[in-house]
């Protein structure tokens, strides 16, 4: 992976915690971040900062985005609501590295009340060490916002 790489991240109440143990993990693996927030772990509402790391990604502020919320849905389908942006769900690595070979996935949601944090790591290495192939995925992926 690009070092250089720029990753917007952000979480509701349910994902902070992990969210604060993912933006440790990542600048060990020394990539840019954007902390979109929440700032702690009191309830908000997960579209606030999925809307915000997914406008980040759709400007091109931020190459890549990881959102956080219980399930993972949430976030997930409020990124998608983004101009640009490919949003995909990964409670497992290989999700996450199909995501991005196959579907060109520029923004990854994790679900915090169903993996632990070894997995987190995991599934985020399995993500960023992925690239898109292309080809045949990536004229699927070219007719994903021709409505």
């Amino acid at each position: 992976m690009n070092n250089s790489i720029h990753i917007a991240v952000g979480s509701d109440h349910a994902g902070f915690a992990l969210k604060n143990d993912l933006l440790v993990y990542l600048l060990e693996r020394e990539v840019e971040l954007n902390d979109f927030g929440p700032d702690s772990a009191e309830s908000v509402d997960y579209p606030d900062y999925a809307h915000k790391v997914a406008e980040s990604v759709s400007t091109g502020e931020s190459q890549l985005g990881i959102l956080i919320c219980g399930s993972g849905n949430g976030v997930c389908i409020t990124a998608n609501k983004h101009h640009g942006v490919r949003a995909a769900l990964a409670w497992e690595p290989e999700l996450a590295s199909l995501a991005r070979q196959h579907n060109n996935a520029n923004v990854l949601c994790l679900p915090a009340r169903f993996i632990s944090k070894k997995m987190a790591f995991k599934i985020v290495d399995a993500y960023l060490d992925s690239v898109f192939e292309g080809g045949r995925h990536e004229t699927r992926v070219n007719k994903i916002e021709n409505l």
